[in-house]
């Protein structure tokens, strides 16, 4: 087996792709129970549900965590609770306005290195904690955070089209949280950076450049690529050549990683100058890695060859999204 179809194989069977396929389920059940919604209002699997509202949109988003991340990064999974919801309200071209937390715990002591995260990512991006739920009592340590943020103008898995430019903005000024697939270029880094470095998604949208973007989550830059465009309805193909990757980080383990600030966007050829200027000028590494097109098929390749990775006529992921044509 070559290179590439041992990465294409390793990205296609990973964690994080399955666990994406898990959300059909439930979506197949929502879409049933919901006679309340009228046709088309809010549509399932962008970062947040996108709330029409005067003139723009009310974001609603929360996350959840596993219960040994919560256990053995408490800190690090409080941090994370409000750093991964305001990265899903910019990915919509948004700005968040307030978070809320549901914490459980063994104890008072077991609760407060993940309230003290927490706090430490709210004074870092400026999005405040205005309430929730908490139980001490507990047997064990779970959380959620939610999100409230607004949009001008949205940005969407929804919006890609056939033909455009598929690009990735990645902060690489991270290290990897060792032993985990966690890149983190976040805790370290200046704050006001950090929320200057966000606010080139809501620009990018309001200046009318882009209108479809998606932050990179646990299924890896690759797998988010994917849940763009089974939104969509479009296939695309991807040059791995082109993504921009730490020195010295295997291309394998950087596609299956989560990275605090990762963004997947497709652009019309003629505006990726300029959004790929916006995240240069912030020192974000950002560059066009494949295109979009009609096949309903995503496929890497690296100049010499081509691998299928998914086929989502064969096997749709989290069965979100605009159905596929046929004949493509």
């Amino acid at each position: 087996m070559n290179e590439l179809a041992q990465l294409t194989q390793t990205i296609s069977q990973s964690l994080g792709l399955a666990h994406k396929r898990d959300i059909a389920a439930v979506i197949t059940i929502l879409s049933r129970q919901m006679p309340y919604r009228e046709a088309g209002d809010i549509i399932f699997g962008d970062d947040c549900a996108a709330i029409p509202d005067q003139n723009g949109f009310l974001l609603l988003a929360t996350e959840g965590f596993m219960n040994e991340f919560v256990d053995t990064q408490p800190w690090f999974a409080g941090y994370c609770g409000v750093m991964v919801n305001v990265s899903d309200i910019y990915a919509m071209g948004g700005r968040p306005i307030a978070v809320v937390d549901a914490l459980w715990s063994n104890g008072e002591e077991k609760a407060r290195p993940v309230l003290e995260g927490l706090v430490a990512a709210s004074d870092i991006y400026k999005v405040p904690i205005v309430g929730g739920h908490s139980n001490t009592r507990n047997d064990h340590s779970q959380l959620s955070v939610a999100i409230l943020g607004r949009a001008n103008r949205l940005l969407s898995s929804f919006s890609a089209k056939a033909g455009q430019k598929l690009l990735a903005a990645v902060d690489l000024r991270g290290q990897f949280r060792e032993p985990y697939a966690w890149w983190d270029a976040s805790t370290q880094a200046p704050a006001e950076r950090l929320r200057e470095d966000l606010e080139i998604l809501p620009q990018i949208a309001e200046d009318g450049l882009c209108d479809a973007a998606k932050d990179i989550s646990m299924a890896g830059m690759i797998g988010t690529v994917l849940m763009l465009l089974e939104c969509s309805a479009l296939g695309g193909v991807i040059d791995v050549t082109a993504i921009p990757c730490p020195p010295e980080i295997p291309l394998e383990r950087w596609l299956c990683c989560f990275p605090s600030y990762g963004f997947v966007l497709s652009v019309e050829a003629e505006n990726t100058f300029a959004v790929i200027e916006h995240f240069s000028r912030r020192d974000i590494a950002c560059a066009v890695i494949g295109e979009t097109d009609v096949s309903g098929r995503l496929r890497l390749a690296d100049g010499n060859s081509e691998e299928l990775l998914w086929d989502l006529h064969a096997s749709p992921l989290t069965g979100c999204g605009k159905k596929l044509n046929s004949a493509a």
